[in-house]
């Protein structure tokens, strides 16, 4: 014990060495909260606790030589420095982290929890970026909506190691392209720079792997594989709203890459400020380099797509069929895409050359289909009448799993299909809070994912919604 005692005072001298060779604000934020476990005399290994990854990348990176001249100062010569960082507060699991970077799981006794550190490579594993390489810049087509996210991925993919555009955050509304600009950066950088670690993976995919680290207790191997990603781009993030434990996981990952210099690239269906169920401070990160919006394409840039598409598809459509289409069908490319695979089934189908009659005939449909207002008294109609229970059941406190289904599955419709932001859905789905509806949300994504059946059964619900007069 009073070896113990030496120790902490040996430390608490440390820290006042250290108060005197640092500004006030740099010793408050990052010296003050660190917590001394305790000296091994014999291994010389000094074991401190800080807060969390963020803090042990500040201190060894920013701070290091500070630390240890004051620390040898202090304990001795050739004494090292040991961070246990804490990774599941629930379970009380933490991660020992060295200035070197080996990790080692550990219990609340500081027992080894059957995690073993990767051993040191010389280079990295083979990495699958997972990019749809048929997404490229030569066939994402330039326009007036488009013009500014796509020169500045053109820039990164130039020159990844700028910092101006880090991370870049592209929002725009479902079916503008988003995916396929990002794919584009990332296979323009893998033929520039073949050696890059270029990884593109969806907010929801992202989820499931850091789930399935803390259920395996394989939670260090996540961090340090994502960790050694030069270019990391993840779609549709806003899919992480409601996921605390997840969005932990990206923070650290994103401030390590950040710190680091490497590339980060996300997609939204919306601005930052418009999230909810997002941790604050990953909002203001988002916000650190550029916020780019994919705006719906002009008629003009609608006319380029559909001929670029007609060129590639060996097709032939007269300029009256384009202008019409140009100009009636300007939500989305996909919409555009959708309506010529349409034309050419007509054509096939009916053995009919496309003409202006057929044009309108596909897309008086698609537009009348899809310009309906679906309201949350229409969801609540069909998705009760399916599931065979009443709205007083779905409104009701009750948590038999039949109801509390169905009423997930209203919640999720009810953010995809309209303008009602979470805690208004909650609200008037029996005076629930936000938290409630994002995790339903949440629920219904993840069954949907693994699934089929249950995924078949809420398509229909969206073709009877989307088929009503």
């Amino acid at each position: 014990m009073a070896a113990e005692n030496k120790h902490t005072e040996l430390w608490a001298r440390c820290l006042e060495i250290i108060k005197c060779n640092v500004k006030e604000q740099e010793y408050n934020s990052w010296f003050r909260p660190i917590e001394f476990i305790v000296f091994n005399k014999e291994s010389k290994e000094l074991l401190l606790s800080v807060p969390s990854n963020y803090f042990f990348e500040i201190l060894d990176g920013q701070f290091k030589r500070l630390m240890y001249n004051v620390v040898w100062r202090g304990f001795g010569k050739d004494v090292h420095i040991s961070y246990r960082i804490q990774t599941d507060s629930t379970n009380d699991i933490a991660t020992v982290v060295e200035g070197s970077s080996t990790a080692v799981t550990k219990d609340r006794l500081g027992r080894d929890k059957t995690f073993k550190p990767n051993t040191p490579k010389s280079q990295p594993d083979v990495l699958d970026s997972q990019l749809n390489t048929e997404y490229r810049f030569e066939n994402f087509i330039e326009g007036a909506s488009n013009k500014l996210p796509r020169s500045v991925g053109l820039s990164i993919a130039e020159n990844p190691k700028q910092t101006t555009f880090n991370p870049l955050f592209i929002y725009g509304t479902s079916g503008v392209g988003k995916t396929h600009l990002i794919s584009a950066i990332g296979t323009a950088l893998k033929e520039k720079y073949p050696n890059r670690r270029v990884l593109y993976v969806g907010a929801h995919q992202f989820t499931v792997q850091y789930t399935d680290s803390i259920r395996n207790n394989t939670f260090n191997d996540f961090i340090q594989f994502y960790q050694t990603i030069d270019t990391l781009i993840i779609d549709d993030v806003q899919e992480l709203a409601g996921q605390t434990k997840t969005q932990l996981a990206f923070f650290h990952i994103f401030n390590h890459l950040k710190m680091n210099g490497k590339q980060i690239i996300l997609t939204a269906d919306r601005t930052p400020a418009s999230m909810q169920g997002m941790e604050e401070r990953l909002l203001t990160r988002f916000k650190w380099g550029l916020m780019a919006e994919l705006e719906k394409p002009n008629e003009e840039l609608c006319r380029k797509i559909l001929i670029n598409k007609i060129h590639h598809d060996g097709l032939e459509i007269p300029g009256d069929v384009i202008d019409y289409i140009a100009s009636n069908v300007n939500d989305s490319v996909r919409d555009l895409e959708g309506i010529v695979n349409s034309l050419m089934a007509y054509s096939v189908v009916y053995n009919r050359n496309i003409d202006i009659d057929m044009a309108e005939q596909v897309v008086q449909r698609t537009v009348k289909f899809q310009s309906r207002t679906i309201t949350l008294e229409e969801i609540i109609d069909v998705c009760c009448q399916s599931g065979s229970i009443t709205q007083d059941e779905l409104f009701s406190k009750s948590r038999k799993a039949n109801i509390v289904a169905v009423r997930q599955i209203v919640m999720f419709l009810a953010q995809k299909y309209t303008k009602l932001t979470a805690s208004r859905i909650g609200l008037l789905i029996g005076g629930r809070n936000h938290a409630t509806v994002l995790h339903a949300i949440a629920q219904v994504r993840d069954h949907m994912a693994t699934n089929k059946d249950f995924a078949k059964k809420v398509a229909d619900l969206e073709t009877k919604l989307k088929g009503r007069k």
